[in-house]
């Protein structure tokens, strides 16, 4: 990791990374782009992280999005496709991400919020798509309508304006509202109760969610079939009902 970047392994599965450069507003720039490729892959790695938390530092911005003065400075037209660190995307993930929403999320910081599989936000948290403000353009964006209305998603990026974060959590793209003093707080307990299930469910549960977004219904309904098989024939699946059973809490294995 770099000072731009940082990450921390709490010892209970959850990871914690931090876009570390408060005076820039957490913008995008090369270091935070290298440090969070290297974040991303270290969590992917260590069998022991079970769920990470993605948040910025500082109370002013989650990430302000690009670097403009870097755009300016390269002559930058069309990103390079590897440029920036999005799960799903450029970063391939097998574990659940949260994005702990604490200040502006503009631009490519709403990209790399979107990016994350849940999303918590302070309060006084915003959100922009402010492309059309700049000139430029937002094909990460697509995603998007899996998430939200399209009638909505059209106004926000034709108009680039912000919005609030109790106007995100309306139309479905933040998970939990906080008070910016309890944002980590509500990020760690959505964590923990994933944490409740069985390693194994919680990965074919995400695949399934993933699968439908991709393939129609009964395609989807086929492939969640397939990728559940390995959690159906684990010894967690036996162990869940049987401690069920026995009134006492599961041990997972994993396995």
């Amino acid at each position: 990791m770099t000072e731009a970047v940082l990450f921390e392994d709490r010892g209970d599965g959850i990871a914690i990374i931090t876009l570390n450069r408060p005076e820039q507003r957490n913008a995008l720039g090369r270091d935070i782009r290298e440090g969070l490729f290297a974040a991303w892959d270290r969590f992917e790695r260590d069998p022991a992280l079970r769920v990470a938390i993605l948040t910025g530092a500082g109370d002013k911005a989650f990430c302000a999005g690009g670097d403009l003065k870097e755009m300016v400075e390269r002559q930058l037209a069309v990103p390079p496709r590897d440029m920036f660190p999005v799960p799903g995307d450029t970063v391939e993930l097998s574990k659940p991400t949260i994005a702990a929403v604490n200040g502006v999320a503009f631009a490519g910081g709403w990209m790399i919020a979107q990016a994350c599989d849940l999303c918590v936000a302070s309060t006084g948290a915003k959100f922009a798509v402010t492309e059309v403000k700049v000139g430029r353009s937002s094909p990460w964006a697509a995603p998007l309508i899996h998430m939200i209305p399209q009638r909505i998603m059209m106004e926000i990026l034709l108009t680039g304006k912000p919005i609030s974060a109790q106007r995100a959590y309306e139309i479905g793209l933040v998970n939990r509202l906080a008070e910016p003093t309890q944002l980590l707080d509500c990020a760690l307990e959505l964590a923990r109760e994933i944490l409740d299930g069985a390693p194994l469910s919680v990965q074919a549960a995400r695949e399934t969610v993933m699968l439908s977004t991709e393939m129609g219904r009964s395609a989807a309904l086929q492939a969640a079939r397939h990728a559940s098989q390995y959690c159906y024939h684990s010894e967690d699946a036996r162990e869940g009902p049987r401690a069920f059973a026995e009134k006492r809490r599961p041990q997972w294995q994993g396995r």
